[in-house]
């Protein structure tokens, strides 16, 4: 069947969509000042007792959805190069054993580009990561002190050979639109970035995020973000030189070469099941959205008290789900498929969206509509966050 995605594939043949699986390490050596995620620095981490944590809290989630292979894993964080490679590899292990593995599985692990987690890339690979996520966030020494960062340009050049050394598959972060970042020294660092030739690049505009150190420093006075207008100009221009470069956007902060997309933020994007453990991890598995208790200690607790740690289980309603789908689907440059999301949830597909907000919008050039494939145009995909609140047109009761 070319063309069609897996989640299609499924549909047609009738036997049980796939699943991905998501393990939060939480731990850091220090916190970023622009981080907002669900990251902890502690002096020691006990890395028997996680192991067995999260294979715990793992084993309750398998328990419920038997049956269905996975087809990507990622090890996010904090910062999960810290984790041994011998607990990489139990929860892979262990993953395999309760799902199964679909063919050429993604299992990705973020990692920063410090010599002390590079020297643990042969191991990880070994353990069964075959792609790695490296944070190297800029190509710039002093632009890295800025943000907080622990190691050099020098240790991202070493980290990044080590990496493609070992893995299949490699993508690079970067943030851009800092403070006083001219358009010629982002297209100098996005060239040279893109002349490490790995297949994906995550390209993120530094946005202030409450509860931040930069939060705080901005509200301070002690720096001024971008404004709107040079993030847009910075914006443009990383979409025309990726695209140039053959790893266009498809979605609006990730570039890939063709077939080299994100199979795991693919399945987030699409709106399939995932499985989310360890601390704080969001989970969506058979209509029900999960969480898990997001302190490292509170997390622990739950799993010696109850086998597992989730803090809240809440059912999705119809209208919830297609919302979620919507402003999820709609950040991909293949855009929405409202037939098949009416399929997944029951509801009309003309009472998805506001036709007459869509008409409007896609009389501006922002939205295009074919047949009953609705897609955010490129200029569109920088007001995505303006856009979406016009068009979308169920009224979800999500849990908070």
């Amino acid at each position: 069947m070319p063309g069609l995605n897996l989640l299609e594939v499924s549909a047609f043949a009738k036997v049980p969509t796939p699943l991905a699986l998501y393990i939060h390490w939480p731990f850091c050596i220090s916190k970023c000042p622009y981080c907002d995620f669900n990251s902890h620095v502690r002096e020691s981490v006990d890395q028997d007792a996680w192991r067995t944590a999260l294979l715990k809290d793992m084993a309750h989630e398998a328990g419920l959805t038997k049956g269905r292979p996975l087809t990507s894993i990622f090890f996010g964080g904090g910062t999960p190069s810290l984790m041994s490679p011998a607990t990489v590899s139990a929860l892979i292990d262990a993953a395999q054993a309760h799902w199964g593995f679909a063919d050429n599985i993604e299992i990705t692990l973020e990692a920063n580009p410090s010599s002390v987690e590079a020297a643990r890339f042969a191991d990880l690979a070994q353990a069964g990561v075959n792609r790695v996520s490296l944070g190297l966030q800029s190509l710039d020494d002093a632009a890295l002190a800025f943000l907080g960062r622990a190691h050099s340009v020098a240790e991202s050049h070493d980290a990044l050979a080590i990496a493609q050394q070992h893995f299949g598959r490699v993508n690079i972060d970067l943030i851009y639109a800092r403070p006083d970042q001219t358009a010629d020294q982002w297209e100098t660092e996005l060239r040279q970035a893109l002349s490490f030739g790995t297949d994906h690049m995550s390209l993120y505009q530094l946005t202030i995020e409450p509860g931040t150190r930069f939060e705080t420093m901005v509200r301070t006075g002690q720096f001024i973000p971008a404004d709107n207008d040079e993030a847009a100009t910075l914006y443009d221009m990383t979409q025309s030189i990726t695209a140039a470069a053959g790893l266009p956007a498809y979605e609006i902060s990730n570039h890939a070469r063709h077939g080299s997309e994100s199979r795991h933020n693919l399945s987030y994007w699409r709106y399939d099941d995932y499985i989310g453990i360890g601390p704080g991890a969001h989970g969506r598995r058979l209509n029900i959205a999960t969480q898990r208790h997001k302190k490292p200690e509170n997390f622990v607790a739950a799993i010696d008290r109850n086998a597992h740690a989730i803090a809240s289980e809440d059912a999705l309603d119809p209208a919830s789900r297609a919302t979620e789908a919507l402003l999820m689907g709609l950040r991909l440059s293949e855009g929405i498929c409202l037939d098949r999301l009416s399929q997944k949830t029951g509801i009309a597909a003309d009472a998805l969206l506001d036709t007459g907000a869509l008409d409007h919008i896609a009389k501006l050039g922002l939205i295009r509509c074919d047949g009953n494939k609705v897609t955010v145009t490129p200029k569109g995909m920088p007001l995505l966050d303006a856009i979406l609140p016009q068009i979308v047109a169920v009224e979800a009761n999500a849990p908070a």
